[in-house]
This record gives structure tokens, sequence and C-alpha cells, in this order.
């Protein structure tokens, strides 16, 4: 969002800017991509084919098929948003519901969705696209469910990890890329990626680190970055699976409580401008 505001991406507003953001900060963010991508079905070859037997299939299919029944009491309890595309058997009919289920129509025609732009290479493709502003504050949580015994990355715990969690931290931890297949960039190791929360990398989650590396500080404690400057990704690690810390607050506790509110806190008062950004419809006098 902020680069298509620096870019003046949307038509007919000509005047967006970057500055209309003051800081970002990224939980659990896919700033790098995830290796479980390749785990559910999408092939390192490319980053961006599905496999023609893989877990993403079967929800690829599932997808279609729950769409064309068009059943309303279930669109209502949860529509994916692929109305647009027609694919109701009202519209349709079955050669629709082919068409879709080929490949030939629908919302995974094209390749724009959200699996290939996950993978490794997917997200290489759109990082050389973004920018890290030198005005706006940069901040990022980097979660993680494995630890290190006797050089091997393993889960960290048994009940500490959500039960839908726990075999993908396993399977991450223990990635290796095909030796048949070219990395997907120079200096790619496997070992890198293997600490994660059962969904990301948490090397993945730190900061934008390829296609280029953009300016980071890891933070142990708050007061050791005082004061804040722009332009730096400041990222914390912290211990959590994606589904604790992204999807279940209940769960994950007073521990995450605390760190929102750190978040609201250091927007509020920590974070100083000599000049204050200039909001849409807003002009500072």
């Amino acid at each position: 969002m902020q680069q298509m505001l620096a870019d003046k991406a949307f038509k007919g507003y000509e005047n967006t800017s970057e500055h209309w953001i003051l800081s970002l900060t990224a939980l659990s963010g896919a700033l790098n991509g995830t290796t479980r991508t390749y785990l559910d079905g999408m092939r390192p070859e490319d980053g961006v084919s599905l496999k023609s037997v893989c877990l993403l299939q079967i929800c690829r299919i599932g997808v279609i098929i729950y769409d064309w029944f068009d059943i309303p009491w279930l669109k209502n309890y949860y529509n994916f948003g692929f109305d647009h595309f027609n694919m109701s058997w009202k519209k349709a009919g079955i050669s629709g519901l082919v068409d879709c289920l080929l490949g030939n129509a629908g919302p995974f025609a094209s390749g724009d969705w959200i699996l290939p732009d996950l993978t490794i290479q997917g997200t290489i493709k759109l990082n050389s696209q973004l920018r890290t502003f030198p005005n706006t504050y940069y901040f990022s949580y980097a979660t993680k469910r494995t630890s290190k015994v006797r050089g091997f990355t393993v889960p960290s715990g048994i009940l500490g990890i959500h039960p839908l969690l726990f075999i993908r931290v396993l399977q991450m931890s223990q990635w290796t890329y095909p030796s048949d297949v070219p990395p997907p960039y120079k200096g790619y190791r496997d070992e890198d990626w293997h600490e994660n929360d059962g969904a990301m990398n948490t090397i993945s989650m730190t900061h934008p680190r390829l296609p280029i590396e953009h300016p980071s500080r890891f933070v142990e404690k708050d007061s050791d970055c005082q004061p804040l400057e722009p332009g730096i990704w400041y990222y914390k690690y912290v211990e959590g699976d994606h589904i604790q810390f992204i999807i279940n607050r209940e769960r994950a506790g007073v521990q995450f409580d605390l760190i929102y509110d750190s978040i609201f806190e250091r927007c509020r008062k920590h974070v100083f401008r000599k000049k204050l950004p200039t909001l849409p419809n807003e002009v500072h006098h």
C-alpha cells in the first residue's frame, strides 16, 4: 500500500504520497516468502505452478466447487470473495465449472493469487518493486516455535504449539530444497530457513532481505534503540506459533496483550516527526 501511494497508482488520485504512512508494523509478516508453499504443492522449480497432486490442488478444487454450487446459507457463513468471477452454476453452467477446474478461467487461471506470491521466488519479484522509505518507521515481530538440539532444528515443544501446526513446524524445520533444482537465490542455505512458526520461516519475518537486504536492527530491549530512527526495520523474536500470534488472541494470553499494548503506545508516544505528515484532505497551517 505504501509503495502504491508513492507510485501514485490510484487512478484519479494523483496527490498520494508515501508520507501519509508514519509507521508500519509487521506481525509474523511474509516479507521474504515461506518454504511451506513448496510443502503444500508449489513447484520449487519456478515458484508459480502447482504440482498435479498436492494439498493446494485439493483446496483449489474445493474452493471452485464451493463457489459453483453457490449455496446462500453457506456463502453467508463464509464467502471467498470470488463473486466477480461469475463461477456460480446459475451463470457458468457445467462448461464454466469444467473451465475453472482445468485452470482456463476463474481466480486461479492468471496466477494472480496469494500462493505464488508467498513462494521465495514470488516474494523476490514483489520485493524488487518495494522500498523502505527514509521517513517511515518500520517494526516487525518474528515468531518461532523451534529450537536447536545438537545442531538440528526441532519443534520447541508439544504443548506450546497448536495441534494444527505441530506437523507443519516439524516439516518446515526439516525442509531441504531439491538438489536437482536451482536454488531460489544466490547464497540460499536450507538451515537458514529451518526456524519457523508453522506457517512462516522466522528468517522471512524480520525485514525484507531479498533480492536486496533493507536496513535493519535487532531489538532485545526497547530502551536499547531509543531514539528510534526512520528508514530502519526494528525487529524482535517472539516465542509463539502462527495461530497463537495472528489468529487466536485469547489462547495467546497476557504476553501478546503486552506486545499489542507496546505497539499502540509506541505509535502514540515514541515516534516523533519534525514536520507533521499531511494526510488526505488535511492541510497544516
